[in-house]
């Protein structure tokens, strides 16, 4: 009885779960305007800077730093990938030192807040191409959308919850 119990109790927390989870996220559309969102009436239409009316000039300027970023970013994405091997490997051996996985662990915190770093000045450089007017109608957030996925306070760390 009491295992027939758990298991309807069980059924109710995943049932309100996903009914939560249901209403949670359409509702979340609406908070910020971006990538696949919906926006709220009135509001003004924003653009990625290759969307917007630029002259030739700057669509070629536009074009080389974007090739530039992406192939930096991708090094650095690369070495990441690497390192969190590494760490993933040091983790799994029992006599590899705490101090040595540290270290690891800061290495791709480094690499991590140079990628950052190299996203923002990617935004600065293209902000500095674009006009005044042009800049009224850009959202930085939509240049990658993996962008606003890096930024603080965007998604849970840590372990994953047991189920």
């Amino acid at each position: 009885m009491d295992r027939i119990a758990s298991g309807a109790m069980n059924q109710k927390i995943k049932v309100t779960a996903f009914v939560l989870l249901f209403l949670l996220i359409p509702s979340s559309a609406f908070l910020q305007p971006g990538m696949g969102m919906r926006r709220w009436r009135g509001e003004d239409q924003c653009s990625r800077a290759s969307e917007l009316n630029l002259s030739t000039e700057q669509r070629k300027n536009l074009d080389l730093m974007q090739r530039n970023y992406f192939r930096e970013a991708q090094r650095l994405r690369l070495e990441i990938f690497t390192k969190k091997l590494e760490l993933r490997e040091l983790l799994t051996n029992s006599t590899v030192k705490v101090e040595i996985i540290r270290g690891k662990n800061s290495e791709i915190a480094e690499l991590q807040s140079k990628q950052e770093e190299k996203a923002i000045e990617y935004l600065i450089k293209v902000r500095n191409l674009l006009s005044s007017e042009q800049l009224k109608t850009w959202c930085p957030d939509k240049e990658f959308p993996y962008f606003r996925q890096t930024m603080p306070g965007r998604r849970p760390t840590g372990p994953i919850p047991p189920e």
